[in-house]
């Protein structure tokens, strides 16, 4: 059966194991190989350099080395490809590894050096961006300027939506439509392909931080690019010479990962408009920042199927308050990262976001709650709780970030 012809939920279960029947197996196989047997000197040279240059193996040459194919890696790349209505994808290392090389691919195969990146971003890449270190300029910019920003040497333009850590929402179609022509990505790492699929939308890169949602239970590293076919040989490339692909064990956990992707959104999903909305009349809350709340863009719905399962929270007390916040939950984590199976609770602006320029950084009384599968009830009586020992000694007390 073609996966394409398959519902959503369908094909999170079966999308990159078609050819397991064939192999005798039910389980996704794991090869955890790091060189293989050649076939022969000239086939298996042939089979490398195609592999090396971007392309797939030589059918009859074998996969070589690890550090170019891995079937284990190709097959959750297929899973992932079909997600996201994507001709391709190639996963990597991390999602760093992944947005770094998207930024070398584009730069190289279009001979241009300059990036246009719409705030806010995810505080990695934004620190990315801004270091310089990939030789790049940088352009950084609100969506509504995007179409002044856009050069003749602009390579790429890279955004986020929902954006981390407010939830900003961008107009997608309206920001290819200002991109004359420009290769958009899109992080679309807290809304998954369950919520939102940009290519749909014309975007020619999405990228996902495969640790999060992918993923699920907080238990690997990966990152992810759906695309088409050359800009996927392009990506290839850039891995193959750096060394970024996914470790094996990596891709079978996340390949195993997305057959209950769609369970776990929607009812995390679920789980955070209750929370939100209670905590949007709570005294000591002064906004929640969530899409199921104000949308005042209209995206849910008709760029995205739901709001998803991320809140931040402004707090009246500022730091003072999130310090102490953070320190009070119990059920909920204090931990970086999101989209687990379980509740975590982190204060960006000193931690995530701390690498950023100041002006670009969140509000010190912004903390962003990841909803994870606890029952809602318990989860609002811990926030509750936290919220009660969190009486603010004074707001708006600066955070120290040291550069």
């Amino acid at each position: 059966m073609l996966t394409e012809q398959l519902h959503l939920d369908s094909i999170a279960v079966h999308a990159g194991r078609e050819d397991l029947e064939a192999l005798g197996v039910h389980a996704l196989p794991l090869d955890l190989s790091s060189t293989n047997p050649l076939p022969d000197i000239e086939t298996g040279g042939t089979s490398y350099e195609m592999m090396a240059t971007g392309g797939m193996p030589h059918p009859e040459g074998g996969s070589v080395y690890a550090r170019l194919w891995n079937p284990t890696v190709a097959r959750f790349e297929v899973a992932l490809a079909r997600l996201e209505h994507a001709p391709a994808s190639v996963a990597f290392s991390s999602g760093m590894a992944a947005m770094s090389a998207a930024i070398l691919a584009t730069t190289h195969h279009n001979a241009r050096h300059h990036i246009v990146a719409v705030r806010p971003l995810y505080g990695g890449t934004d620190h990315l961006l801004a270091s310089g270190l990939l030789g790049v300029d940088v352009t950084f910019c609100d969506a509504a300027d995007l179409a002044a920003e856009v050069r003749p040497d602009t390579a790429m333009i890279i955004l986020e939506t929902p954006a981390n850590p407010t939830l900003e929402l961008v107009d997608i179609r309206a920001v290819v439509a200002a991109s004359g022509g420009v290769p958009v990505l899109v992080d679309n790492t807290f809304a998954t392909p369950i919520l939102q699929n940009p290519m749909d939308l014309g975007a020619s890169l999405v990228l996902h931080s495969a640790t999060k949602y992918l993923g699920g239970h907080g238990d690997v590293v990966g990152g992810v690019i759906a695309c088409t076919e050359p800009l996927a040989a392009a990506l290839r490339r850039v891995r193959a010479i750096t060394g970024s692909i996914l470790h094996p064990l990596g891709a079978y956990l996340l390949h195993r990962g997305l057959a209950t992707l769609p369970v776990r959104v929607r009812t995390q999903q679920d789980t955070a408009i209750r929370i939100a909305e209670h905590l949007s009349r709570h005294p000591s809350v002064e906004r929640v920042h969530f899409p199921g709340l104000d949308d005042p863009t209209g995206l849910v719905g008709r760029q995205m199927s739901g709001p998803g399962a991320m809140i931040s929270l402004e707090l009246r007390g500022g730091y003072d308050q999130a310090l102490a916040m953070t320190s009070a939950v119990s059920l909920f984590t204090h931990a970086v990262s999101l989209g687990g199976v379980d509740s975590l609770i982190q204060h960006p602006a000193a931690l995530t976001h701390r690498p950023v320029t100041p002006e670009a950084r969140p509000s010190a009384a912004i903390v962003r709650l990841s909803i994870g599968l606890e029952a809602a009830d318990d989860l609002i009586a811990d926030l509750e709780t936290a919220l009660a020992a969190s009486t603010p000694a004074r707001a708006g007390s600066p955070v120290l970030v040291t550069t």
